[in-house]
């Protein structure tokens, strides 16, 4: 491997374990990092993660991680921004869903082996897309509920 290219995957390696697993609950194998707590800092902990989720990205373009891969990562990155703008539930959500790490795994995995992407890969982006156009859906069919609602009850 390119020692700069190891150089680079030790660096992110190392600021994932920073952010989601550098202090471990007394007694416990449970394991948090700075993200949730940055997390409780308006603006800071909205910042942070992001701007490490784009460090592993673009790192994965460079390399020639296949798209659909990259685009996982995307969404990963995604669904910890948005449940993380959610006052508490996106601290504790931190806590699990662990966004750097899964990442990371997903870019040392093709970095080692590389390899098409994998039936996961599509999976899991046809699975946060559909959760995506539900949630997009949503709204507008409560509203047509209500609509339909509001006319029943005037008649």
């Amino acid at each position: 491997m390119d020692p700069a290219l190891a150089r680079r995957l030790a660096w992110l390696r190392e600021w994932a374990g920073l952010l989601d697993g550098a202090f471990r609950v007394p007694g416990t194998n449970v394991r948090f990092g700075w993200d949730p707590i940055l997390g409780l800092v308006p603006g800071l902990g909205d910042l942070v993660a992001p701007v490490y989720a784009v460090a592993i990205i673009v790192t994965a373009a460079q390399l020639g991680v296949p798209r659909i891969v990259q685009v996982r990562m995307l969404l990963t990155a995604a669904v910890d921004l948005v449940v993380g703008a959610i006052p508490g539930v996106g601290d504790l959500f931190d806590f699990v869903w662990r966004a750097n790490y899964r990442n990371m795994a997903l870019l040392e995995r093709y970095v080692r082996s590389p390899q098409p992407a994998r039936r996961t890969d599509w999976l899991f982006v046809m699975t946060i897309l559909a959760v995506l156009a539900i949630v997009a859906a949503l709204p507008f069919v409560v509203l047509a509920l209500l609509v339909q609602w509001l006319v029943q009850w005037t008649q």
